[in-house]
């Protein structure tokens, strides 16, 4: 069964001794067709609610700059920024290394380099990098040519709707996301005893996942400098 939209639907139809749906009637279908497409979006919400930074959902960035533009937006679907990410990319053209840029407070910037953003003189390769509370970034000095920048960031979940819509989350996976929307759709039908037992089932698959995904140790390397 093909790991999209339609073939998790009818996992679940197979799993409920329901009829399965086709390409043809899946966008047409109501009732309790309908509670079941909702059950595997709620499903899959779930899951992502559970963790910030599936690594599933990172996606990474790149922006041209505009010479004396301090202030840029982030992604519409950006659920969190990695600030530790952005840096100024080696460009032929403008005659630039690679360079990583430093993150500084919203603070720091307000303190010590606010007249960048006013000032068309003070202008230059960008150093550092600040968060805005409207979720802007900022860039100190301000830009003085269009280089280029890149910064990762991790999506929000987006619900699945066509029949082809594949979800973020791998395919080993899928029988998590059954699970989720089993335990939505035995809640729709008010079976709470065989809801409770789907729930605990569900959230053990979303432990897994962040057994496999987000519990691991990381590599610690040694900065002492050796005579």
């Amino acid at each position: 069964m093909a790991y999209d939209f339609l073939g998790i639907v009818n996992d679940i139809n197979r799993r409920s001794n329901e009829v399965e749906l086709t390409t043809d009637n899946f966008n047409t279908v109501t009732g309790y067709y309908s509670a079941i497409k909702d059950s595997v979006n709620s499903s899959i919400n779930f899951i992502n609610q559970h963790e910030y930074e599936w690594p599933f959902n990172h996606s990474e960035e790149e922006e041209t700059l505009t010479a004396n533009i301090v202030r840029y937006s982030t992604p519409g679907d950006a659920k969190t920024v990695d600030w530790d990410s952005f840096r100024i990319a080696r460009s032929a053209t403008l005659g630039n290394e690679t360079v990583k840029l430093k993150l500084i407070s919203y603070e720091e910037y307000l303190d010590k380099y606010a007249d960048y953003e006013y000032n068309s003189e003070l202008k230059g390769m960008p150093r550092y990098v600040f968060q805005t509370p409207s979720r802007e970034y900022g860039l100190v000095p301000a830009p003085d040519k269009a280089y280029t920048i890149f910064y990762e960031y991790y999506r929000l979940p987006v619900d699945l709707v066509k029949n082809t819509d594949v979800p973020a989350l791998p395919e080993y996976f899928r029988h998590v996301i059954v699970d989720g929307a089993m335990y939505y759709l035995f809640m729709f039908k008010g079976d709470m005893q065989a809801a409770n037992a789907l729930q605990q089932k569900f959230l053990m698959g979303i432990k897994h996942l962040r057994s496999t995904f987000i519990n691991r140790t990381s590599y610690v390397r040694d900065t002492r400098v050796h005579y």
